[in-house]
């Protein structure tokens, strides 16, 4: 421990080598190994486990039976020292585990800040959580997933090795999604498709009436008009690239490398479309 104004409960296990920093609280039962650092103001629930080397920011809370930074499920998994990086501000509940990196997938699994992993939530090793998600009861996410910011990922959610999640994007609970989602779309079912827009998702978080529009014209040019090639739907949109939010769903689309979700089968608009 590096700071002595702290609250740790006496049945706490701190490991020699540990850093905490000051106003940490952690809670009886709980378990913080020895290459653990924790930053200011976070909270420990009783009976969490912190192990690994693992990085925890400022203000995280992280709620009982949680495991954070066990060694990863990967049987190519060595015992070698690799990373789990934390940023502040992240509400972890119970019995959600996050794992560190791999060295063959570069050796550390990122979070982001402001972050809510409800009970249950799973993300494996070599992922990359950004700001301001939340991750509802049960959410699964294999290894190498991007989650890019303010997603909003339903119940018992499924998220196959090396998929991309977009901004603001919305997964319907219970969706096995196995091709990558972009920014801005909401996306259900068990092989989860592409079924419009997050407008609602949009106006809450302050894009102007005229971004939803462009973003809107772009989605039904990629999905709903056509196009045989990427190239010819850019081309298409290239009047609308002045809208930093249409610039982004363009981009993600063009350079993904396991492919884009299909949208609705029938090609119809859905209400968040029209």
């Amino acid at each position: 421990m590096t700071n002595s104004s702290v609250n740790i409960h006496p049945t706490a296990i701190i490991e020699q080598g540990a850093e905490i920093d000051t106003g940490v609280t952690i809670g009886p039962y709980a378990i913080i190994g020895k290459n653990v650092k924790i930053g200011k103001n976070t909270k420990i629930h009783s009976h969490a486990l912190i192990t690994g080397h693992t990085y925890l920011g400022e203000e995280n809370e992280i709620f009982s039976f949680a495991s954070i930074g066990n060694k990863p499920q990967d049987l190519k998994y060595k015992n070698e020292p690799t990373l789990l990086i934390i940023g502040n501000k992240n509400i972890v509940r119970e019995y959600v585990t996050l794992q560190p990196g791999t060295v063959q997938g570069g050796g550390k699994t990122t979070i982001g800040n402001e972050n809510l992993f409800m009970a249950y939530s799973h993300v494996a090793h070599d992922c990359s959580v950004g700001n301001q998600n939340v991750f509802a009861n049960g959410v699964q996410l294999a290894g190498h997933v991007t989650i890019h910011n303010m997603t909003v990922i339903g119940g018992l959610c499924a998220v196959h090795q090396f998929v991309h999640i977009g901004d603001m994007a919305m997964l319907a609970g219970g969706s096995l999604t196995v091709k990558d989602i972009p920014p801005y779309c909401m996306s259900e079912g068990g092989r989860a498709i592409l079924r419009g827009l997050n407008m609602e998702g949009m106006r809450r978080r302050n894009v102007s009436v005229e971004a939803r529009n462009a973003v809107k014209t772009a989605y039904k040019t990629f999905f709903l008009k056509g196009h045989p090639t990427i190239e010819e739907a850019l081309n298409s949109i290239s009047h609308l690239m002045n809208f930093p939010e249409v610039e982004k769903f363009a981009n993600f689309i063009k350079n993904s490398k396991r492919g884009i979700a299909h949208p609705n089968v029938t090609g119809k608009a859905t209400p968040s479309e029209e």
